[in-house]
This record gives structure tokens, C-alpha cells and sequence, in this order.
């Protein structure tokens, strides 16, 4: 009986990748794990530790540590290694690092021979996720980030709690940047597919206390809130790298809101951004188009020229 084995490296082998790898352990996702980091102690360690696991799990996963240059077979490349923002609280503001970081690492990852699919977390990752792209010269299905899946998450989260329903009813999505500029597309947002903004309409005294405006901040800010007090997210994002792998893997079709290549969706070309896409084995297999309001599709505008002003800094740097 013939089968191939589903490989996935992790680049990064810290609170993230870790995380990232212990997800996909937990949910039989993959076959074999390839771990890369720096600092190859710390590779060989977390590799070890999640060794351990096997005895508890469902079904047997390899794990092991490699380098770059061993990436030619891998279906997918997680990439988690960069930095964190020291003196502010703006992703942007380690975009230098990020490019240093991955301008030394994809190269060496094409070298080997790799055509499989990229899948950026690393901060800032819209900016990771287009910087990766234009290096690898992969087709841009090929290369997506997780984009605002996290923050799509965080959405749900309080809303589900005010109304109250489980989170997995609510459906809805952040879109743009994920940082400062980005939006909860609130007229694409239902709860067991009736719009919240009916909702808030038809109930006016029973939902006055759901303040649409303080959500969104709250779930800009949510990142911060977890970082400020345990100096990292790592859980969360560790989790819809796992759910965006099997959704490739498993060819599920399903949309998921990542950080994609625009080629005039949205009226933006050239420029990264999270939009809802349809994910499968071949990657980003299609961008979803909402039919945005005047408002929204202002804020989505705003959103990506921030962006694009990154990019072009980077071009002329």
C-alpha cells in the first residue's frame, strides 16, 4: 500500500512554534515535524519533550530537529521565528528585524529544492507574508499567513459571552492589518446566520450594553493584554496555525481569514492584507470578496496603505 507521509517544519522553536507543534501533535494533523531554530539545543529539547507525548495521543507523530537545507520535501513551512516590540506595543516596529530574519532564512529554505506551501505567523506578518512571497518567488496561493484568523477568534470571544452562545455560532471576520488599522467587518457578522446588527435593532434594552466600538478595541488590544502580563501570546495563534495546516493538508476547503497576496481584490493590488480565503492542498485557493459598506471598505483602504507604505520602505531600503 502506497502513502505518503505529511511533513511539516517549523521554523522557530520558541513559545509559538511550540505551541504550534504541540497542537498539531495533539490533533493528529501531520505525519512528521521537522524542527528548526537558531539554537539547535532548544530544537533538540522542545523535539524531545513533545516526544513524550506519544503515549497519550491518538495517533503517532515523528518529530524531529533539521536545518533549512532539509525543507526540499516538506508540504508545508511554518514560519514563527522573529521578535517582539521592546518599547511599544506596535507589531510594525520590529519590521526591520523580520526582514533581516527571513531574508537569511528563505533563500536558504528554496536552496533545498522546496516547493510546498509557506505559512507565516511571525510579527509583523502581513509584511512577513509579502516579503516571503517576493523571495521565494512562489506562486502567491503558495504563501499566506495567519493573518486575522487570531483576531477573528478574539472577536467571537466577547460576543459570545454577551449574548450568550458558544463562539463556534458566531461568524464573522477581522480584515486588514493585523494590528493597529484593523476592523471588524460588523456587517458580515451573524450569529446563527442572523446579522448582529438585526439583533441589536430588533433588541435594543436587552443588548444595550454590547458597545460594537469597544469590542473592536478590545480585540486590537487583546494581544497586548495577554502579552503585557505573561510576555507572549503563544496558545492562540499556536492553535489557528494548527487549524490553517490540517485545513491544508486535509484539502478542507474551508475559509478562514489569513493574510493573502491581493491582485485586485478589494480594489488593492501589490500589497498583504487579512481577507477571508478559501484554504486547501494547494494553499490560498481563492479570496472571498465581501460586499463591504462605504465605511468599511474606507477603513480596509486605510488599512492596506499603512501596508503598502511598509513595503515600499522595505523596496527602497
Amino acid at each position: 500500500m502506497g502513502s505518503k507521509a505529511r511533513k511539516v517544519a517549523i521554523v522557530g522553536a520558541g513559545h509559538v512554534g511550540a505551541s504550534c507543534a504541540y497542537s498539531l501533535v495533539n490533533q493528529s494533523v501531520c505525519d512528521e515535524i521537522m524542527l528548526i531554530d537558531r539554537t539547535p539545543d532548544r530544537a533538540y529539547a522542545q523535539a524531545l519533550d513533545l516526544s513524550h507525548c506519544m503515549d497519550f495521543v491518538h495517533t503517532r507523530t515523528k518529530i524531529y530537529t533539521g536545518t533549512y537545507e532539509q525543507c526540499g520535501d516538506m508540504d508545508i513551512v511554518i514560519l514563527c521565528a522573529g521578535g517582539t516590540p521592546k518599547h511599544s506595543i506596535n507589531r510594525l516596529d520590529v519590521l526591520d528585524l523580520a526582514y533581516e530574519i527571513h531574508s537569511s532564512i528563505i533563500p536558504r529554505i528554496m536552496a533545498g529544492g522546496f516547493d510546498g506551501i509557506f505559512l507565516a505567523a511571525s510579527n509583523p506578518v502581513d509584511l512577513v507574508t509579502y516579503m516571503v512571497w517576493r523571495m521565494s518567488g512562489l506562486p502567491r496561493g503558495q504563501v499566506l499567513g495567519t493573518g486575522t484568523s487570531i483576531d477573528s477568534s478574539r472577536l467571537k470571544t466577547p460576543l459570545s459571552e454577551i449574548l450568550p452562545v458558544d463562539p463556534r455560532s458566531v461568524q464573522g471576520y477581522v480584515l486588514g492589518e493585523h494590528g493597529d488599522s484593523q476592523f471588524p467587518a460588523w456587517s458580515h457578522v451573524t450569529v446563527g446566520g442572523k446579522p448582529i446588527l438585526d439583533i441589536l435593532a430588533q433588541h435594543p434594552q436587552r443588548f444595550a450594553h454590547l458597545d460594537l466600538k469597544e469590542i473592536a478595541l478590545k480585540t486590537k488590544d487583546a494581544g497586548w493584554e495577554i502579552y503585557s502580563r505573561k510576555g507572549s501570546t503563544h496558545y492562540g495563534i499556536g492553535n489557528a496555525l494548527a487549524s490553517i495546516t490540517r485545513s491544508i493538508l486535509n484539502d478542507d476547503h474551508k475559509i478562514i481569514a489569513v493574510s493573502a497576496i491581493l491582485e485586485g481584490e478589494y480594489g488593492q493590488t501589490g500589497v498583504c492584507a487579512g481577507v477571508p480565503a478559501i484554504i486547501g492542498r494547494q494553499g490560498m485557493k481563492e479570496i472571498l470578496e465581501l460586499n463591504l459598506t462605504p465605511r468599511e471598505k474606507e477603513q480596509f483602504d486605510h488599512s492596506c496603505s499603512i501596508i503598502r507604505g511598509c513595503i515600499q520602505r522595505l523596496a527602497l531600503g
